[in-house]
């Protein structure tokens, strides 16, 4: 059980290193990697990274796959959403830390406790949630606030 926590603190740790990246200034290639990392000082301390993680059914259309993605414009539009960044699994390196079985990834940055618990209870979130989920088997949720 502890492996398991571990594979989903590193899931959340590498995604929100992506999201925090994009977040900052705009990707300079002639900077280190050393100034790249320095650019996520942009996201202060106390900013929660909500990383929500996806499985679709088997065997969705292309049509109904396209349809869900419209559950991630929706849930854009509700209060207290600082940004929002979504992607699919990079084809890394096959590990045993790594879980590239989710279909999509959800990203949400939120300034504070209370934005992330109005945007949980949100009634448009919930009624998206309803709307979409018709299209995923299971969805992990993990939740940090940044240091």
């Amino acid at each position: 059980m502890k492996r398991k926590h571990f594979i989903a603190s590193m899931l959340v740790g590498a995604s929100s290193n992506a999201l925090l990246g994009a977040c900052g200034p705009a990707s300079d290639q002639s900077k280190s990697n050393e100034e790249r990392s320095s650019d996520t000082a942009d996201l202060p301390a106390g900013v929660i990274v909500h990383a929500v993680y996806f499985w679709l059914k088997e065997g969705i259309t292309e049509e109904e796959e396209l349809d869900f993605l419209h559950f991630f414009e929706a849930l854009r539009k509700v209060p207290g959403v600082r940004s929002l960044s979504t992607g699919k699994p990079a084809p890394t390196t096959p590990r045993d830390v790594v879980d590239n079985s989710f279909s999509y990834l959800l990203l949400v940055t939120f300034d504070n406790m209370d934005e992330i618990n109005l945007y949980e209870n949100h009634p448009d979130h919930l009624a998206a949630a309803e709307t979409y989920s018709k299209y995923w088997t299971k969805v992990q949720v993990r939740d940090v606030i940044l240091d």
